[in-house]
């Protein structure tokens, strides 16, 4: 087996890379170095790579946050209903385009391919919400992007691609539009499913401005719009953490960085188990034939 013989290029190339990984992942393993310092040890504006003591003490006074409780369960049950939501209609709605048996098919993928290039804009979608009465709603945040055009037009393009032969003899056999669906396309379409889930799993999970926009009430914030609070405004007092915290709690400085550490964490945890399909399903779409 002859080896590839590594040239200059490939060097120089490989130290690039090696240096911006770096560099990209240099901001998370210093939030969370601070978020693990305990106070005893903490210097503010000293900069620590690794703490000289560790200490939990920031997670446990974050976590007994009624405030960061009711975020998370707020982005939680965002991003879960949210996220299946999205799946059912756009792979439901990419289905129905791709039956040339559906009235007006054409039309109703011009507007499709239409929005994808105009869209109303902030003060209509605001007004939408507002008089369909979502405002101070989850459902705000949910109902607007059921689907979206870009997700549509790549799915439906993944489902023009599979076997048409599989999918007409199950017709002859008796099933049904319903019955295809969910016995072969689905199950042909589990690496698009799991790529997809991802995206938008990780768009209602990082939900901020339209949170911040439609959510008054201070009990029902996402993560996002908690966490900005508390690094950028400093108004935690407001979600019902103290700005200024007392001799037993933790330094405001590591709190910060065990929110931020929390926030990102869960979708850190979900990658590996949807990696599998995640690099089939990037790819949906991009080939036919």
């Amino acid at each position: 087996m002859q080896h590839k013989k590594i040239t200059v290029f490939d060097i120089v190339n490989y130290t690039l890379l090696a240096i911006i990984s770096v560099s990209c992942l240099f901001p998370f393993v210093y939030v969370l170095s601070l978020s693990l310092t305990d106070r005893a040890v903490y210097i503010p504006y000293e900069f620590h790579l690794i703490p000289e003591k560790l200490s939990l003490a920031a997670y446990s006074y974050i976590l007994s946050s009624d405030s960061f409780l009711n975020a998370l369960n707020s982005t939680l049950f965002i991003t879960i209903v949210g996220s299946i939501l999205n799946l059912v209609f756009t792979f439901t709605m990419a289905y129905g385009l791709t039956e040339k048996r559906l009235p007006h098919r054409k039309w109703i993928y011009g507007i499709v391919v239409f929005s994808l290039v105009f869209s109303a804009g902030l003060i209509p979608s605001f007004f939408l919400v507002k008089e369909l009465g979502l405002m101070n709603s989850y459902w705000a945040l949910i109902l607007p992007s059921l689907t979206n055009a870009w997700s549509l037009i790549v799915v439906k393009s993944f489902m023009d691609s599979l076997p048409v032969e599989v999918i007409e003899s199950a017709k002859i056999d008796g099933c049904t539009d319903l019955g295809v669906f969910g016995r072969i396309i689905l199950p042909l379409s589990k690496p698009a499913l799991a790529a997809f889930f991802l995206f938008f799993a990780v768009a209602h999970w990082n939900t901020y401005f339209n949170a911040l926009m439609f959510l008054t009430d201070s009990k029902k914030w996402t993560l996002q719009v908690l966490v900005k609070s508390l690094v950028l405004d400093n108004r935690a007092s407001t979600s019902g953490m103290e700005a200024s915290i007392g001799d037993s709690a933790p330094p405001s400085e590591t709190v910060r960085s065990a929110a931020i550490i929390l926030a990102i964490l869960p979708i850190l945890f979900i990658y590996p188990f949807l990696q599998k399909h995640f690099a089939k399903g990037v790819m949906v779409g991009s080939v036919k034939g």
